[in-house]
């Protein structure tokens, strides 16, 4: 390491991630929301090679050489800062399950470049939060779910004309939280987009775009609005072929009343609640399908965090 010393700190460099929920329902590629489950990443700069340890979700299924997403991202981070380390080690400890719309590859590309940034000597002087969420932006194609990964809370994100992305934290109510019921099969975001089709009504358009203007609203301060303001037209029912049981919870659970939407890509199903010892939280845990899981997530105001 001496030779590398004055570029790269010494020792390990330990981040945590939340997930993230995108769209919300109405706010399709423009909304997202930070949940407290949280990834734990750690790497250290070596003399020489790769090696890439990870438990949890994606243990038996994630590569362990260059093409690791967060060993990617990684690598973006110190192209930025004009750093190149001659070996890394990077150990995962994953709790975000991949491929159910709960922002895993959010987590591990804003992960990764947070690891950079503070493995540089230099690098937070030189990379501050705005730029790095730009660049998690670029990689992930689009900012809604990057946006609360690095800055947590509610964030309403979107890209300028000028290509130049931006994100923009509002309120949450305090107490406000959510049940995320996750089914024991993803679907790839991929498979998700491709349902989606290429135009849609100029009426379903007006309409998302008020439903995601109340949802703001809803979640800031007037959390009765919650269930208007999820109905979404643009997205979600597109996708029911590929996640059929979801779709249906989805509108089981808006029938009785819950402000249910499907959450990023899916399959996972989300409902807002007021609490974790709420009657309403009650009754969305005992909701969950055989096979499925159910959890209690507070919103997570933190973003990525090092230490």
């Amino acid at each position: 390491m001496s030779s590398v010393s004055s570029v790269f700190r010494e020792g390990p460099v330990r981040v945590t991630v939340p997930a993230t929920s995108a769209n919300l329902g109405p706010g399709f590629d423009a909304l997202g929301l930070a949940l407290d489950l949280r990834d734990a990443l750690e790497a250290e700069v070596l003399d020489s090679g790769l090696v890439v340890e990870v438990e949890g979700p994606g243990s038996d299924t994630v590569p362990r050489d260059e093409t690791h997403l967060v060993v990617q991202a990684m690598r973006v981070g110190f192209e930025a800062l004009d750093a190149r380390p001659p070996g890394l080690r990077l150990s995962c400890r994953n709790l975000i399950p991949h491929a159910r719309g709960l922002g895993s590859s959010s987590a591990a590309i804003v992960g990764g470049l947070a690891l950079a940034r503070h493995l540089v000597s230099d690098g937070p002087a030189r990379m501050d939060d705005g730029r790095l969420f730009g660049l998690a932006a670029e990689m992930e194609g689009h900012p809604d779910n990057v946006g609360p990964a690095c800055f947590g809370g509610f964030v309403i994100c979107g890209r300028d004309g000028d290509g130049g992305f931006y994100a923009v934290p509002s309120t949450v109510a305090a107490g406000l939280s959510a049940v995320v019921l996750i089914p024991p099969d993803g679907v790839r975001t991929e498979v998700a987009r491709g349902l989606l089709p290429a135009e849609v009504a100029h009426a379903d358009a007006a309409a998302n775009a008020g439903r995601a203007a109340l949802l703001v609203a809803a979640l800031a301060a007037h959390p009765a609005q919650l269930l208007r303001g999820t109905a979404d037209l643009l997205h979600q029912q597109y996708r029911r072929p590929a996640m059929p049981e979801t779709l249906d919870l989805v509108d089981s659970l808006r029938a009785d009343g819950f402000p249910a939407i499907v959450s990023g890509a899916g399959p996972t199903v989300l409902a807002f609640t007021d609490g974790p010892d709420s009657t309403g939280t009650a009754s969305l845990l005992e909701s969950c399908p055989a096979g499925w899981s159910a959890t209690h997530l507070a919103v997570d105001n933190r973003g990525v965090e090092v230490g």
